[in-house]
């Protein structure tokens, strides 16, 4: 069968890499790719939000599967297209990507179906929320923990966590009058800021059955011990120590399953990949967001792992026939990815650097480098990025694969490459 896979990131990579090992599989296109997927797969230059091109190519070459990376298309209907075209395509539609593409709509969905998360209040404008701010916390101005968040997609950054009234005033204004995430900022929330660890479950389905996925942890913050602004991640590691099989248990009843009843029930039945981003509060776990596809780079480890096929996987959630498929089949081992980043980044960066060493790296043993913002120039592979690779490897413990992976980033070289030095850590420290 010939698959096409959509986006450009390092979670297209590891999907087009894992799909190309399926014996199902004659050719994986990825469209528009990067550097990484045109050496595993073949590149089309089509970009990932251009629907109607994606439709026309996958007609023209009789694409049998098109798995949809990014949220973008998914939130803009790619799916309801393909169906429509009588083309088979994985992912949510328009109507159930609304639990990313809009936090009020996700945080609606969460009181109705009585899942766990912080309390939230909802804003039109700028004016209105900062009226809401100064009256409330008018004694405590400089003890308000508060996260504003734009309601649209703000590529991982539209959360700014809050300390003071002044930081909150501030972030309204950043949000809701510069702009700075642009119609994303169109209506804001501003919830109360939850204490705890962070961590990531995922899970696939077709709106009847749900598979969970081994849960991992993502690393925001762009800097060693979480600190400096957030990113669209640094690093990830799969499995978390912090979620045991009791607590996983707890999040499929509580969380996924009413979450997938309740999407059922408005008629907006959600098939794809569910990704719920969890604070590990002292009263439990309470959902932070929703993603409606792979994390990036929570991605990266999990593909490393995972053994069923997961062609398999996604057709059976296309098809509807999810439930049979079975137990998932992992690797034992842990995974671990670190994000090498542009000299700048989150903020401005750069492009066009070389990248070398990237041949030796690859001779790592259980070390996999999947590119994200990667471009061929001519011969060379040059960084197109804020953040430009992940590294992902597989090792005995937690310990071995982060040492692997920090083995094989030593190979790799270009102006301004950074990277955090502590992912994973957290999970160290606990001999895992």
């Amino acid at each position: 069968m010939k698959v096409l896979v959509v986006g450009n990131g390092g979670r297209e990579h590891a999907i087009a890499w894992k799909i190309a090992q399926s014996n199902r599989v004659e050719r994986v296109f990825v469209a528009p790719g990067n550097a990484g997927t045109a050496m595993d797969a073949e590149n089309v230059d089509i970009s990932a939000t251009d629907i109607p091109a994606l439709v026309q190519f996958a007609k023209q070459n009789a694409i049998d599967l098109a798995v949809v990376g990014p949220e973008a298309p998914l939130c803009d209907g790619i799916v309801d297209t393909f169906t429509d075209e009588g083309l088979k395509a994985f992912g949510p539609s328009r109507a159930a990507a609304q639990l990313e593409a809009s936090k009020v709509f996700c945080k609606k969905m969460l009181r109705t179906a009585d899942v766990p998360t912080a309390e939230f209040h909802e804003f039109q404008n700028a004016a209105d929320a900062e009226r809401f701010v100064n009256e409330r916390y008018d004694e405590t101005p400089d003890d308000v923990p508060l996260v504003v968040k734009a309601d649209g997609l703000a590529a991982g950054k539209g959360a700014i966590v809050c300390a003071t009234r002044k930081e909150v005033l501030e972030a309204i204004d950043i949000v809701a009058r510069e702009k700075r995430f642009g119609s994303a900022g169109d209506r804001l929330i501003i919830e109360e800021r939850l204490q705890g660890e962070e961590a990531s479950i995922l899970a696939i389905t077709d709106g009847r059955t749900i598979l969970t996925l081994p849960p991992a942890q993502d690393h925001k913050r762009a800097h060693d011990g979480d600190a400096g602004p957030n990113t669209g991640g640094m690093g990830a590691y799969c499995p978390t120590p912090s979620i045991n099989q009791e607590m996983l248990h707890w999040v499929e009843s509580n969380v996924l399953v009413p979450t997938v009843h309740s999407m059922k029930r408005s008629r907006n039945p959600f098939r794809g990949i569910l990704y719920a981003g969890l604070m590990l509060t002292s009263q439990g776990p309470k959902v932070l967001e929703y993603n409606v596809r792979f994390g990036d780079p929570e991605c990266q480890p999990m593909l490393m792992r995972l053994k069923t096929d997961l062609v398999d996987l996604i057709e059976a959630t296309v098809d509807r026939r999810l439930g049979e498929i079975g137990v998932l089949e992992w690797d034992e081992r842990p995974s671990v990815c670190v994000v090498m980043a542009s000299e700048g980044y989150p903020g401005s960066y750069e492009k066009g650097h070389e990248i070398r060493g990237l041949n030796d790296a690859a001779i790592v043993d259980d070390v996999k480098v999947f590119h994200a913002g990667t471009k061929l120039d001519n011969d060379k592979i040059v960084t197109n990025g804020g953040r430009v690779l992940g590294i992902t490897a597989l090792g005995e413990s937690v310990a071995t694969a982060k040492l692997q992976a920090y083995k094989a980033i030593k190979c790799i070289r270009w102006d301004g490459a950074w990277c955090r030095k502590d992912i994973a850590d957290k999970a160290i420290a606990l001999n895992i």
